[in-house]
């Protein structure tokens, strides 16, 4: 099979994943180009699959629809995309993309741990965001929202006082 091999909208469904009903909807959004044949049959480009996948992991990864068809624009119409075309998208994605994934990365850090929303509940809570101060950096959950620094606006807890080991004395 050739990458410019023209395939019905069920082969596409099918591959994809998406309901016939989406894939149309995605074609009148303008993501996606059908040609008809004498029959008034829909007919994609096998490198639709790729376009469509696109489309699918980028709403996964939390993109709106505005902001993926702001990318899809710049990808050739009437042919299959090359290398260069999708390069172009993923650095244009890529700042974006590594911004979820610290996110992510301190949601799934913090999620256990005072986040800073101010609810208080966890025992930690009152060691690290004693008298909710970090509701002053904002609203919402400031020790996973601020980016600059994870732990911003976080007192460091205080270390508890070194003990000198004690010696015995044997006399």
């Amino acid at each position: 099979m050739n990458r410019n091999d023209i395939i019905p909208i069920g082969v596409l469904a099918q591959r994809t994943g998406l309901a016939v009903s989406a894939i149309r909807y995605y074609e009148e959004r303008g993501l996606i180009t059908s040609l008809r044949t004498s029959g008034n049959q829909r007919r994609f480009l096998r490198s639709d699959i790729r376009r469509l996948s696109f489309v699918l992991i980028a709403q996964k990864l939390g993109l709106g629809l505005g902001e993926i068809e702001r990318e899809m624009a710049s990808l050739p119409a009437g042919r299959t995309p090359t290398v260069l075309d999708w390069q172009r998208i993923s650095r244009s994605l890529r700042k974006e993309i590594d911004g979820r994934i610290q996110l992510l990365t301190r949601t799934r850090n913090k999620l256990d741990e005072c986040i800073g929303c101010g609810c208080l509940s966890l025992d930690r809570c009152q060691l690290y965001n004693k008298e909710d101060r970090a509701g002053a950096g904002g609203p919402g959950p400031r020790y996973v929202l601020d980016q600059a620094v994870p732990d911003a606006g976080r007192p460091a807890p205080t270390p508890p006082p070194a003990v000198a080991p004690r010696r015995l004395d044997r006399r």
